[in-house]
């Protein structure tokens, strides 16, 4: 009965409310580690002297802290620097920050993959280096890093939860009001948003899935 309770109409609307938060900051952090990754991975594989070097030092420092520490330093330690930011826009520099870094890791790994006669033949054709990489080594990576590159977008969709600490009205956030009000509900809720997660993480497998037959049957 406190199942049936617990998902009553009103409380259901509220949950949806909070699953649209966490699909909204997803995409938004999905979207933009993906093109700051893209640009950091590829800066790290053309090793230029200094540049590559930070760039990397950077990446490694930002892979290995904890990504809630990142969420309190922009929530709490911005506005120490005088950078006030919400909790929403808060979250998603904090995300944006950790997913690049891992990104950027998986894009170098991903030009590394690529035969490096792609590259040489590209040049001895007249291209330059920008050029070749966009036009023959890049899309070559690109489909050598989908599996790993979806499989990274959806632990960051499970991220966000994260971000309930600083009072980001997603998903979890919600729930936690829902059943504050009565704690029999704890177990329902808990028992609902697992299940609103794992379809949303389940279609993004499907999906990488879906990309990696299509790819392959080329």
């Amino acid at each position: 009965m406190d199942f049936v309770n617990a998902l009553s109409w009103v409380n259901f609307r509220f949950l949806l409310q909070g699953l649209w938060v966490t699909i909204y900051v997803s995409l938004i952090s999905i979207a933009l580690s993906f093109l700051i990754g893209l640009l950091l991975g590829t800066i790290r594989y053309t090793k230029t002297p200094i540049i590559s070097k930070l760039v990397g030092f950077i990446v490694d420092v930002v892979r290995n802290l904890p990504l809630l520490l990142i969420i309190f330093f922009t929530y709490f330690g911005l506005p120490g620097i005088g950078v006030r930011v919400n909790s929403l826009v808060a979250s998603i520099i904090a995300l944006v920050i950790f997913e690049s870094a891992m990104i950027s890791e998986i894009v170098r790994s991903g030009i590394n993959a690529v035969d490096e006669g792609q590259m040489e033949g590209a040049r001895s054709n007249g291209m330059n280096f920008v050029q070749a990489m966009f036009y023959v080594v890049m899309p070559q990576a690109l489909l050598k890093m989908i599996p790993t590159l979806l499989s990274q977008f959806v632990s960051l969709v499970k991220d966000t939860s994260l971000a309930t600490i600083i009072i980001l009205p997603e998903l979890l956030y919600h729930a936690q009001i829902v059943y504050s009000q009565n704690t029999n509900y704890m177990i329902p809720m808990y028992l609902i948003i697992a299940a609103m997660y794992f379809v949303v993480c389940f279609c993004l497998s499907m999906f990488a899935s879906y990309l990696q037959r299509k790819f392959d049957s080329r």
